[in-house]
């Protein structure tokens, strides 16, 4: 795993910025939570607590990182959706809770497009397909012609039942006609520890956390369902150059505070959140990840939203992936 950025290398950056207008007199007047839906380690976990560095030198009150671990995501975003629309509780937003489920579940503690106001996206971060270090597997088709050899006898990891590792690994199964045992995890840390132990056979993660693994010899990357090379490893070839078609490229991630959250509010977060992706160090834990910078305006990212949950409906209608 990548450092936590050095906090006084990060405040001294933020200080630097333009000074942002305050959403309300007396905004914030106590420390702001960001729930985060899973295990610290991930890139979600990572870019929380970059931002929650800039923000806390932008506004003068503390932004707290809090890992509610659970149900993919949907415990952190229910808690949230639940909470005073006053701007001291924010979810860092992941696909997992924010489209996947809304699209695929029947049943959610919450109304995923009335419980929110959407801020911004941050960030979207390609995925690799990884497996262990020394595993004899060199390439999409070694793995795929094994478990065609093996039916059922091939495991993948994901971050959890609904994740976009679980679709993903899914997605993968259809588009290469095999079979493969899913086993969730509850975070990208741990996944990528036991596949590197050889607990698991593969899966399909973010750069963030498999980075190090990789330069290390621990993991191996046999592709990317990114649609272009990875420019940190072009010898890694895309999904559909190895003749595997329609998996979900990667995760995005962004910011939402409950309904209700007064205008001028969320307009603050979105300006103060745009110009700290522009901060050396949160440039850094992007680059770390091979992720693009967001900035999205509220208005942008709600359209963003809708139609990322379009395109997991379309998925739902086209296989049997449900989460009920």
């Amino acid at each position: 795993m990548r450092p936590i950025p050095n906090r006084r290398t990060l405040l001294g950056a933020a200080l630097a910025l333009p000074v942002v207008a305050r959403a309300q007199p007396s905004w914030p007047d106590r420390p702001v939570r960001i729930l985060v839906g899973f295990s610290p380690g991930g890139f979600t976990d990572i870019l929380a607590r970059v931002m929650a560095t800039a923000l806390h030198a932008r506004f003068g009150q503390p932004f707290l990182v809090e890992n509610r671990i659970g149900a993919t995501g949907i415990i952190a975003a229910d808690a949230v959706a639940k909470s005073a629309p006053d701007g001291h509780t924010l979810l860092l937003a992941h696909p997992t809770a924010s489209a996947i489920a809304p699209a695929l579940a029947q049943r959610l503690p919450f109304d995923a497009v009335r419980a929110f106001a959407p801020v911004t996206l941050l960030a979207r971060q390609p995925h690799l397909l990884l497996v262990k270090g020394d595993s004899p597997w060199r390439s999409l088709g070694d793995l795929i012609a094994e478990a065609k050899r093996k039916p059922g006898s091939i495991t993948f990891a994901s971050s959890g039942v609904g994740s976009v590792q679980h679709i993903q690994g899914e997605q993968f199964c259809l588009a290469a006609g095999i079979e493969a045992v899913h086993v969730p995890y509850r975070g990208s840390a741990p996944t990528m520890i036991d596949i590197a132990n050889g607990q698991v056979h593969w899966a399909i993660d973010g750069v963030a956390v498999s980075a190090p693994l990789i330069e290390a010899g621990q993991l191996r990357a046999l592709g990317t369902a990114n649609a272009t090379r990875i420019a940190r490893w072009p010898d890694v070839p895309t999904f559909a150059e190895q003749g595997v078609q329609g998996v979900v490229p990667g995760s995005w991630f962004g910011m939402m505070a409950p309904a209700g959250t007064p205008p001028a509010i969320i307009a603050s977060l979105a300006q103060a959140t745009k110009a700290a992706l522009e901060l050396p160090e949160v440039m850094r834990a992007m680059r770390s990840a091979s992720a693009d910078p967001g900035g999205l305006s509220p208005e942008e990212f709600v359209a963003f939203l809708a139609k990322e949950t379009d395109g997991y409906r379309a998925l739902a209608a086209r296989t049997r992936i449900s989460l009920d």
